[in-house]
């Protein structure tokens, strides 16, 4: 009678279902999702820059909504976008150079950068929309990331 427990056991497959459950390899097309987020973070980055720049100095480029629930002053909402825009840039900077720092310190920026942008709808509604869907993909493709 031939028993399969014991020390002369030999081990299940590499792909057998009775072994241990492996974490999920990575393929090789997630580094570029997140080479991408990274270039995104830093174009994105400089952007929002400018746009805190324009706030800044011309409050008249943008529309303003008189009664939105989130209103604040523009000069402000200027130096919040440019503040984050130039941590985003400099952080998107990091993940492009290979920093695993960067990618959680990207997703808390991103993810806080989103939430600007949502709230900034009613002065710069288009660029925000598509703004908020790139952050949204960039967390995602900085998420997913995992080293081999």
């Amino acid at each position: 009678m031939s028993s399969s427990v014991g020390p002369s056991a030999t081990p299940p497959p590499a792909g057998s279902r009775t072994g241990a459950a492996r974490p999920p390899q990575n393929k090789g097309w997630v580094s570029g999702l997140v080479l991408f987020a990274g270039v995104m973070m830093l174009v994105g980055g400089l952007l929002e820059v400018f746009r805190g720049i324009m706030a800044i100095a011309e409050d008249d480029v943008f529309v303003t909504t008189p009664r939105y629930v989130f209103r604040f002053d523009l000069t402000s909402w200027g130096w919040i976008h440019l503040v984050l825009g130039a941590l985003i840039a400099v952080v998107g900077f990091f993940v492009i150079k290979g920093a695993a720092w960067a990618r959680i310190v990207g997703i808390f920026l991103v993810s806080l950068g989103l939430i600007g942008n949502f709230l900034d709808l009613p002065y710069y509604p288009l660029w925000s929309l598509v703004i908020v869907a790139l952050d949204v993909f960039v967390i995602w493709a900085l998420a997913v990331y995992q080293e081999d």
